[in-house]
């Protein structure tokens, strides 16, 4: 080897020493930055040392969840925990179907209810990114028949918008089920007298449904085929539907609720149980889908609007349905929420919101389910239950213990 003039070997030992330890450092930096970054699927399996968390509290999530199941709380869950596109946690526990002893799977499917109403709120926001409509636009601008909506004194002062629509400050009143086809539902719902000014009260309504209807009229497009094609089809949520097919159905979980000696739960029905030709998608209400689904979503919202390199919604778009859209109006379901557009948003964590992030957003079901995005700490926390008649699903006993223990797992 020939020494370039006026360098000793000793110097140049110190040299080559020097150079590999700096491609050393910066491989090593390399690395880290791989591990805290999501993978090229946008959300992949992946262990919690490499996105800064413990694998102890994680570890006890399934041990917890197994006590409610001890204690007659569910039949069974699925939880999953994820940090800056890493699946962390993804556990089944106790039975999908107690009479059939079917075990609950990772990818058993739940209907979700009100979880809808996150989706179809996307749905309405990539109409906007297109210049079709507007949040602020007059609803009846769609569904004439909103523009003679009146309250029990007469009109009132201003029209509905898609926005007060969205945000459950319409005023409309009525079920959340659908009546037949959206058109006709929405009709129905147009002749029932509102229930305060446009604007003026938070109250939780069918105003998802309306704009499941809008989004009908503005893409001319069957609601659950805009779903499909815009938003479950590019995310790769195979098995999200309004209609599980018969492979999916073998995969349903059952619904259960205490039983009349308050220390057994027994088998019952829901609204989305009729899966016959007569059903029809509900805006509000009425999708099926997987923890990793719903966790594939909720990646795409963090990443603000892109998942897997493909964009479903506007960065803007992102933004607006999750900050707090309802100023100072009191919302529910648990005390210290404002509300985005189809979002819920934790303002003044406190209670079972304690310990997450002031602007962590996402919705629950009636049957229990919850999905929720921490984007200060970049984790999504979803439980999967199917259970009803034991209080605010909101508000349970195992959505906090789920969420504590993941925190505490990048806390620690």
């Amino acid at each position: 080897m020939s020494v370039p003039k006026g360098v000793t070997m000793r110097k140049l030992l110190w040299l080559t020493i020097a150079s590999l330890l700096l491609v050393l450092v910066a491989s090593e930096r390399s690395a880290l930055r791989a591990a805290n970054e999501p993978g090229p699927n946008g959300l992949q399996p992946g262990e919690p040392a490499q996105v800064g968390m413990a694998a102890a509290p994680l570890a006890q999530i399934p041990e917890r969840m197994q006590e409610f199941v001890a204690q007659k709380q569910t039949a069974g869950a699925v939880t999953l925990v994820a940090r800056r596109g890493r699946i962390v946690h993804l556990e089944a526990v106790g039975l999908a179907d107690v009479e059939s002893g079917t075990p609950m799977q990772k990818d058993t499917i739940f209907a979700i209810a009100s979880m809808t109403k996150p989706v179809t709120a996307t749905a309405v926001m990539i109409l906007q990114d297109e210049g079709k409509l507007s949040v602020d636009d007059p609803a009846s601008k769609y569904v004439p028949e909103l523009a003679d909506v009146a309250l029990p004194t007469g009109p009132p002062k201003r029209p509905i918008t898609i926005r007060d629509l969205i945000t459950h400050t319409s005023g409309i009143g009525g079920g959340q089920r659908n009546q037949g086809s959206l058109e006709r539902t929405v009709e129905l719902l147009a002749k029932e007298p509102l229930r305060f000014e446009p604007g003026s009260k938070w109250q939780y309504s069918p105003g998802l449904t309306v704009c499941g209807r809008i989004v009908e009229v503005v893409s001319g497009q069957s609601y659950d085929q805009f779903l499909h094609e815009r938003i479950f089809q590019p995310l790769g949520m195979v098995d999200t539907t309004f209609f599980p097919n018969a492979r999916q159905q073998q995969r349903l979980a059952q619904l259960y609720k205490p039983g009349d000696d308050k220390k057994s739960i027994v088998p019952t029905e829901h609204w989305l149980s009729e899966l016959g030709p007569a059903r029809t998608p509900n805006p509000s209400g009425g999708l099926f889908s997987t923890a990793t689904d719903m966790a594939r979503f909720y990646q795409m919202i963090l990443g603000d609007g892109r998942l897997d390199g493909r964009r479903i919604v506007s960065e803007a778009a992102v933004r607006q349905m999750t900050r707090v859209q309802t100023d100072e109006l009191t919302t529910g379901f648990t005390d210290g929420n404002g509300w985005g557009l189809g979002w819920c948003i934790v303002r003044k964590p406190q209670g079972v919101t304690a310990m997450l992030s002031p602007g962590t957003c996402g919705h629950g079901g009636a049957f229990g389910t919850q999905s929720w995005v921490d984007p200060k700490r970049q984790m999504i926390f979803v439980l999967m239950v199917q259970r009803t008649g034991f209080g605010n699903g909101d508000a349970s006993d195992l959505r906090r213990v789920l969420q504590q223990l993941a925190v505490e797992a990048v806390d620690h």
